[in-house]
């Protein structure tokens, strides 16, 4: 009955080797990985950044399209349709001009390292 007990049955598990070769890979992933993923975080908020003056442009010539001569505002933009898309993280995202043929936006993200121009034609500049 004792030899029953003290008997080892097919033993299962991993070695000390398998497991620290498993860390070492996955060490290594990460040491690869987490730059890459800042540098797609930053991609990130510069498309945010341009997609906002992207969205204030077309706020602005619906805007343009009531009131020829009014003069644009960041508050006239959110009611003809502009939300921004990260309120809290957005430094800049202003527009100027009191008609279509002179009107200038702008936008930047807090995180990001590029600022978007939008000009009157539509023309996207970094």
């Amino acid at each position: 009955m004792l030899t029953k007990m003290n008997r080892k049955r097919g033993e299962k598990g991993f070695t000390l080797i398998e497991l620290m070769i498993v860390i070492a890979i996955i060490g290594i992933l990460a040491a690869i990985a987490i730059p890459q993923f800042s540098k797609y975080r930053e991609r990130g908020y510069d498309a945010m950044a341009n997609a906002d003056v992207k969205n204030m442009y077309t706020a602005a010539q619906a805007y343009f399209s009531d009131y020829p001569s009014g003069a644009i505002t960041t508050a006239k933009l959110t009611a003809y349709g502009y939300k921004q898309s990260s309120p809290n993280e957005m430094t800049s995202a202003m527009g100027t001009g009191d008609t279509m043929s002179n009107l200038q936006m702008t936008a930047t993200h807090t995180n990001g390292t590029k600022t978007y121009t939008v000009d009157q034609d539509g023309a996207i500049t970094k």
